[in-house]
């Protein structure tokens, strides 16, 4: 299932008539967050966003693993492991397990550091024992685990679209509610709108962009190219590969987590033979065909299009971040 459009417009009918519902929602979830949280032996950094859907998550997670590791730290990732069977605590194996198992991201992230997936947070955390700090993707709203620090991505390009709850649009609960349990903002891709920049009050706000690797583009500038993606926010994947010269004859989109069945990739593979096309994707999708038969042939076909996250006051975040754990 995709994000429905109006979530991401003023003035929808089907907004309004969802209110009553998103009121109800929007208060079940705040008094979630209002429970204390389990103390662990590591501090606990925790990486969330406001809205449902994809804000840039997991390049915020490896790129605060990859800062903590260059400051000397052993950092941990902490992921729920959605799409995944395995209800943990597991450390992922990224030679053997699959996503199928583990999620996607997970497999992204133990690339990068050790992580464990495990549906409970504590349970999770806990079993990071070996760990100096925990960064835990996702987990804003949940109040299982007391964090030291809490960054909130934004998406530039769509902030928190109507600025409604669940269902009536994409915030997963009220926005003072959330804002009040987040230390800072981290906007990916362009600025805060007025809304997000008035409740946020005087907490650092940080800027980053998704820089994709550059190998990868020159690759595919020669190319006419089938792109497809089943991310939060498919769009954002086209718009960076045309923003980079790159030519997308097709593109198509499915849904967040999206796992690709065989006759799927029978039908991307025909499409891209039949118009002599390269087709690309996201790390996270070619995550998600690893380990199933069914899905090497279109594995083996497809481009990868990196991407890192490169933040503007870096050097101020990683401050900030370590006073933060030290004082844990």
């Amino acid at each position: 299932m995709r994000d429905p459009a109006f979530w991401w417009r003023d003035g929808s009918l089907a907004a309004t008539l969802l209110t009553p519902f998103a009121a109800g929602y929007g208060a079940i979830a705040a008094r979630r967050m209002e429970q204390k949280g389990t103390r662990v032996g590591v501090p606990v950094i925790c990486v969330g966003n406001f809205t449902l859907g994809g804000a840039g998550k997991t390049p915020t997670v490896l790129m605060l693993a990859r800062m903590l590791q260059y400051a000397g730290e052993t950092p941990c990732c902490l992921s729920r492991g959605y799409g995944g069977s395995e209800s943990g605590p597991k450390r992922v194996d990224p030679q053997t397990d699959t996503a199928e198992q583990v999620g996607d991201e997970p497999l992204l992230l133990a690339r990068a550091a050790p992580t464990i997936v495990s549906r409970d947070r504590v349970a999770g955390a806990k079993a990071a024992a070996d760990a100096s700090v925990i960064v835990m993707d996702d987990g804003l709203q949940n109040a299982a685990l007391e964090k030291n620090f809490t960054i909130a991505v934004i998406d530039g390009r769509r902030g928190i679209g109507n600025g409604k709850v669940f269902p009536a649009g994409p915030l997963r609960a009220p926005l003072d509610a959330q804002m009040a349990r987040t230390d800072a903002l981290l906007v990916i891709g362009g600025d805060l709108n007025a809304e997000i920049a008035a409740a946020a009050g005087g907490r650092p706000v940080f800027h980053g962009r998704l820089a994709p690797d550059e190998a990868a583009l020159t690759a595919l500038r020669s190319r006419n190219v089938f792109a497809f993606a089943g991310i939060g926010d498919p769009d954002k994947f086209f718009d960076t590969l045309t923003g980079a010269g790159i030519t997308l004859t097709q593109r198509q989109a499915f849904a967040d987590h999206h796992r690709f069945t065989g006759e799927e990739a029978a039908e991307l593979e025909m499409q891209a033979e039949h118009e002599s096309l390269t087709l690309v994707t996201t790390e996270k999708d070619h995550a998600r065909m690893s380990g199933d038969p069914a899905l090497a042939a279109l594995a083996a076909r497809t481009q990868v299009l990196p991407v890192t996250l490169v933040v503007d006051e870096a050097e101020k975040l990683r401050s900030v971040v370590l006073a933060k754990i030290q004082r844990g």
